[in-house]
C-alpha cells in the first residue's frame, strides 16, 4: 500500500534527534502535508488529516454499502470533532479546524451547529450514536467512543477490535478514573462485553469476566496503571491482523476493513515517532515497546 510510510521508515523517524529533522524527513512521503515548523500537535494533526483523506478516497471507490461499511471505522475523526466543539464552549481556546468527514460522517453536518453541550446530546441521541446519557464534556466523549465501539463490532472482521477497544475503554473508565458509566453507556458496553464483566468488584474481576472475544486486550494486565500498555498491545495486534487480511482474499470487506486498520496503524506510529522525535529520539527500546 503507497500511502504507508512502513515500519522501517517510522523507525527511523522516531530515532530523528529533533521534531524539526523528523518532520523534514516527511517530505515526498504519504504525511508530507505536515510541515517542517510544524508544532508536534499540529504535525501529529496532519498525519491524522492525511489518514483521512486516504479513507475518503477508500470510500468514493466503494458502493453506498461499502461506504457505509466503513464509517463506523472512521467515527474517531468525528468523536475528535466533537471534543473540540465542546471545549469551545468552555471558550478556553480556539478549536482546531474540524476535520473534513465528507462521506465518512454520521450526523456531523447536525452537531456542527449546536451552541451548547446539551444541544450536541440532543443531536446524538436523535442519531446512530445515541444518547451519551449525559450533557457533559467526558460523558459526551465517553458515549461516543462506546457507541463507536458497539457499532464497529457490528462489521464482522473487526469485531474482536470492537470488543477489545470496549474492554480497553470501559477498563480505563471503572478502574483508573473510578467513574460510573452514565446509564446508555453502561448497556452499551453489556451488549459488546456481557454484563458479568460491569457487575465486577474489580479490575482482575472485570477482566477475568471478560468473553473471550474482549479478554485479550486485557491479558496478563494485574494492574490498571499498566493498561497503557495494553493500548499499546492492541494496535500491535490490530497491525499483525490488518496484514493477514491484507493476505487474505481480493473482494470483500475482509480486505477492505484490512486496508482501514493498516491504515491507522501507520499514522499511529508515525504520530508516536513524532512524539519521540520531539523529545530527541529514542530510546529506540520505548518505541519498540510501545508499537510492539
Amino acid at each position: 500500500m503507497s500511502q504507508r510510510l512502513g515500519a522501517a521508515a517510522i523507525r527511523e523517524l522516531a530515532a530523528s534527534p529533533s521534531l524539526g529533522h523528523a518532520l523534514r524527513s516527511l517530505a515526498g512521503s504519504p504525511y508530507r502535508e505536515a510541515a517542517a515548523d510544524s508544532s508536534l500537535a499540529d504535525a501529529q494533526r496532519e498525519v491524522a488529516s492525511a489518514l483521512l483523506w486516504n479513507l475518503r478516497v477508500l470510500a468514493g471507490w466503494l458502493p453506498p454499502a461499502g461506504a457505509r461499511l466503513l464509517r463506523p471505522l472512521a467515527a474517531g475523526f468525528e468523536i475528535a470533532n466533537v471534543e473540540a466543539l465542546l471545549k469551545s464552549f468552555s471558550g478556553a481556546s480556539s478549536p482546531p479546524r474540524a476535520y473534513r468527514l465528507g462521506a465518512l460522517g454520521t450526523a456531523w453536518r447536525r452537531l456542527e451547529r449546536a451552541d451548547s453541550a446539551d444541544a450536541v446530546r440532543r443531536v446524538l441521541a436523535a442519531s446512530s450514536w445515541g444518547d451519551p446519557g449525559a450533557g457533559t464534556a467526558w460523558g459526551v466523549s465517553v458515549g461516543m467512543r462506546m457507541a463507536a465501539a458497539a457499532r464497529t463490532a457490528e462489521v464482522g472482521p473487526a469485531r474482536t477490535w470492537a470488543e477489545g477497544r470496549a474492554a480497553l475503554l470501559t477498563a480505563r473508565e471503572m478502574f483508573v478514573h473510578g467513574r460510573v458509566l452514565p446509564a446508555p453507556v453502561r448497556h452499551r458496553a453489556a451488549d459488546v462485553l456481557g454484563d458479568r464483566a460491569l457487575k465486577a468488584v474489580g479490575f482482575r474481576d472485570f477482566r477475568d469476566r471478560l468473553p473471550a472475544g474482549a479478554r485479550w486486550a486485557v491479558e496478563g494486565v494485574g494492574d490498571p496503571a499498566d493498561l497503557w500498555r495494553a493500548e499499546a498491545r492492541w494496535w500491535a495486534v490490530l497491525g499483525r491482523d490488518a496484514e493477514d487480511m491484507l493476505r487474505g482474499a481480493a473482494y470483500g470487506p475482509v480486505p477492505l476493513v484490512g486496508a482501514v486498520a493498516a491504515l491507522s496503524v501507520d499514522a499511529w506510529r508515525v504520530r508516536a515517532a513524532l512524539e519521540l522525535a520531539a523529545h530527541g529520539g529514542g530510546p529506540m527500546e520505548v518505541f519498540d515497546d510501545l508499537v510492539g
